[in-house]
């Protein structure tokens, strides 16, 4: 028997019971279709994409426009997997209304069942607005790739204590405000493990790491980190496998045939 479609209300029962939750990125409808099957709980259509299928430098160039169209791929493909789509670089930095407008093309356009946002404290008033029109949201503190120029490159946050941002008790009041926001889960990223460990501890809302330790309610890596289609590998990323191996071998086999004249033979030749 299938296992039931994981929803939004479904999280805080997950954290309450002390029930992992998986979260994996994902670009396209085939790879939604493999994910799920392969027990993931929520894809992420992350603006990641900006940097492992675009090829830029940072997450900063991905419009709007290019995230809906994959999250459509995604949605297409998932069918019991939660779809979680991340708002781009610049549609809800520029005010709540601004955030609400690209919200709902999210979920309208985009198929997604939430959405996820980058920023503590203050996108609270951003997060309370979202939600306030039932499109449920997830948070993003820590590491938030997104402030890329303001942390001068992606490095970890919260190894300093202090009130500023990316600093320890700031993170946890940016936790806190999420929260209070209304978020429905937040995503913990590049931050030390005993601080993830004390925000999670802390939180009525799933916790979902990503170089920020075990002690989370769940956990998140980029796709081609896990199947090994990125480099280089980052401190806190694992290769559970090696696609790019297996795919080079596969082309090679396949033009070896094209140019032997081995491909295409009789047995593949309509008559």
């Amino acid at each position: 028997m299938d296992a039931p479609k994981l929803t939004v209300p479904d999280l805080a029962g997950r954290k309450s019971a002390g029930d992992k939750l998986v979260m994996i990125t994902c670009y396209d409808a085939t790879f939604a279709r493999l994910l799920e099957d392969a027990g993931v709980d929520l894809l992420l259509v992350g603006d990641s994409l900006a940097m492992v299928v675009q090829g830029q430098s940072t997450t900063l160039p991905v419009t709007l426009d290019e995230m809906l169209y994959h999250c459509r791929m995604v949605s297409r493909g998932a069918s019991r997997a939660l779809v979680v789509g991340d708002l781009p670089f610049g549609t809800y930095q520029q005010g709540v209304n601004v955030a609400m407008e690209s919200a709902v093309r999210m979920v309208k356009d985009g198929g997604v069942s939430m959405v996820k946002l980058e920023g503590g404290v203050p996108m609270a008033e951003t997060i309370a607005a979202v939600t306030r029109v039932d499109i449920p949201v997830m948070a993003h503190i820590g590491l938030t790739p997104q402030s890329y120029h303001r942390m001068g490159g992606h490095k970890v946050q919260g190894r300093q204590h202090g009130k500023g941002a990316g600093q320890w008790e700031r993170l946890l009041e940016d936790a806190r405000a999420v929260q209070e926001a209304g978020a429905a889960a937040v995503v913990l990223e590049g931050m030390p493990r005993d601080l993830a460990a004390e925000i999670t501890k802390e939180l009525q809302i799933p916790t979902i790491g990503i170089g920020a330790g075990p002690d989370c309610d769940g956990q998140v890596l980029v796709l081609h980190d896990v199947i090994g289609l990125a480099a280089p590998r980052l401190k806190f990323t694992k290769q559970f496998g090696d696609v790019d191996s297996e795919v080079r071998r596969a082309v090679s086999a396949y033009a070896d045939d094209v140019r032997t004249g081995g491909w295409p033979d009789d047995a593949h030749s309509f008559h």
